[in-house]
């Protein structure tokens, strides 16, 4: 045992050189992780400190080598998955929207910051240079300031009596000072502070609020008392009136209540879920029947010039999707779209794409098909290729014609390996939010709700306006429908492969 012992090699010691990069690299995170602290974004401080830690051990010590393989993986999952995904779950709990952004700490001072200008008190001003230091001069009542930097910091100076200074700025030279001047506070010899008012005078400021306690304010105009609704995220008046800016707090499943009993969210999003997953049904049967149709077409024997046809069908995947969503948008115009040109001399007809809400669907349907068929094609293509040629041969000897042959040989055999890809085209269509915003913006809209939500609009779009694309955005509401739509991919897929493994058991008489 001692002689076996001894043979063993002794841990290799990592290279000074590796050491030196973990260390660098790791402090770099932890300075990282405190200016983020330092801006008040302790969650992600926290996030990016304990990466740090974790990437100091893995890579710092040689037992911990099998690690190296994994950590990059989970740190991205982390940082890009799981992350944004438990932070944008946490906002589905609370009250953030435009008109609720700030902390409670931040609305007070918001608050705080604001006053109004005593004119009894106002005077104007002039900037008399002293050096490399500045004097203000108060010619109304003959006072001037000590001397004084005027630059971005807060600043104060006194007044004192003296005589008329003889050298003064131009105000378009003060007024490039004006930073300085917003910071700066002057007291008079009587003890009263006088504050920048406007580019040409100072005057005494009296602030709109004064704080009593954390959750109560005093406007100081009328003495109403101000008491923070946490229900609410607003300061508010003994007679319930709102005064912001708000603060964020958290609401608990009042945003759920709102999507779930809401008539003018529950119905509107109850027929924007409908029509997602007929989008993204149809989508999927319609890329797939004609991407395989070209691909059974293309592996006809006798087909000349295939190559050709190739490249050509190949053309919409190697376009920009975006780009082809914009032209399609311009063939679609309703006046001036070459489609509806076509159309109107040929039948008669120029269809209204973009204001009836059925033909605007079907538009989307029309490009989504356009942009996903050669995908299809390109598997199809290669799936192909694994049917045995044996089995086609017996089934025609057998007088099966070619459809025939396809629909029991041919198809059952390719229908596997495509499934997964099937179920991964659903779940992209499901929440294929680009080509809705880019060719439809989710219009025409459904009358009657209380938040933006269009006849083409799917669910990711319709989160998507709630949002960014309204004038009063609700990222709060926003998040919990996120919620939701997770919620809801997540159960049709499990139902998908649910589904796909009894069918394979079935087939294969387990």
């Amino acid at each position: 045992m001692t002689s076996a012992a001894a043979k063993q090699p002794a841990p290799r010691k990592l290279p000074i050189l590796q050491l030196a990069i973990v260390a660098v690299l790791t402090l770099v995170a932890f300075y990282a992780a405190l200016v983020l602290y330092m801006l008040s974004q302790a969650v992600i401080a926290v996030l990016i400190l304990a990466l740090a830690a974790g990437f100091a051990v893995i890579y710092g010590f040689n037992r911990f080598y099998n690690g190296r393989f994994i950590f990059p993986g989970i740190a991205t999952v982390t940082l890009f998955v799981l992350f944004p995904l438990g932070y944008t779950i946490f906002i589905g709990f609370t009250n953030y929207s435009s008109f609720n952004l700030l902390t409670q700490a931040r609305s007070v001072e918001v608050l705080m910051s604001g006053g109004s200008v005593d004119p009894a008190t106002e005077q104007p001003f002039s900037v008399a240079p002293d050096g490399d230091l500045y004097r203000i001069w108060l010619p109304n009542v003959g006072l001037l300031s000590d001397p004084i930097a005027l630059s971005s910091d807060e600043e104060t100076a006194n007044l004192a009596v003296a005589d008329n200074p003889t050298t003064l700025l131009e105000t378009r030279d003060a007024i490039k000072l004006r930073s300085g001047l917003q910071t700066l506070t002057l007291f008079t010899p009587d003890g009263v502070e006088l504050r920048n008012a406007g580019l040409r005078t100072f005057a005494s400021v009296v602030p709109d609020y004064r704080i009593i306690d954390n959750d109560h304010l005093e406007r100081v105009a009328d003495g109403t008392i101000l008491t923070a609704d946490h229900n609410k995220g607003f300061f508010v008046t003994e007679a319930g009136e709102e005064v912001p800016p708000g603060f964020v707090v958290t609401i608990g499943w009042d945003n759920f209540r709102r999507v779930l009993f809401s008539d003018g969210i529950r119905q509107p999003m109850f027929s924007i879920f409908i029509w997602t997953v007929v989008f993204a049904t149809a989508s999927v049967v319609l890329t797939f029947g004609l991407g395989l149709l070209l691909a059974v077409i293309l592996q006809w024997p006798h087909l000349r010039f295939k190559p050709l046809y190739r490249i050509l069908l190949i053309l919409p995947y190697a376009v920009p999707g975006f780009i082809s969503i914009l032209v399609f948008r311009g063939l679609f115009n309703q006046n001036f779209g070459e489609i509806n040109l076509i159309l109107e001399y040929v039948l008669g007809v120029r269809p209204n794409w973009f204001t009836n809400a059925n033909l605007a669907r079907t538009m989307l349907l029309i490009v989504n098909t356009w942009l996903g068929y050669p995908y299809m094609m390109l598997l199809a293509m290669g799936f192909l290729q694994g049917v045995p040629r044996d089995h086609l041969k017996a089934a025609a000897l057998e007088g099966a014609g070619p459809i025939r042959s396809f629909f029991a040989i041919t198809l059952p055999q390719i229908l596997p390996p495509f499934t997964p890809l099937l179920i991964s085209s659903f779940a992209f269509n499901f929440n294929n939010m680009v080509l809705i915003l880019l060719l439809t913006r989710g219009l025409p809209d459904i009358p009657g709700t209380i938040v933006p939500a269009g006849s083409t609009d799917i669910l990711a779009s319709f989160t998507y306006r709630i949002a960014f694309g309204f004038s009063s955005t609700e990222f709060g509401l926003a998040g919990a429908i996120s919620l939701l739509i997770f919620v809801m991919v997540a159960v049709i897929s499990y139902a998908n492969f649910v589904a796909i493994r009894r069918a394979e058991n079935r087939r294969s008489g387990k």
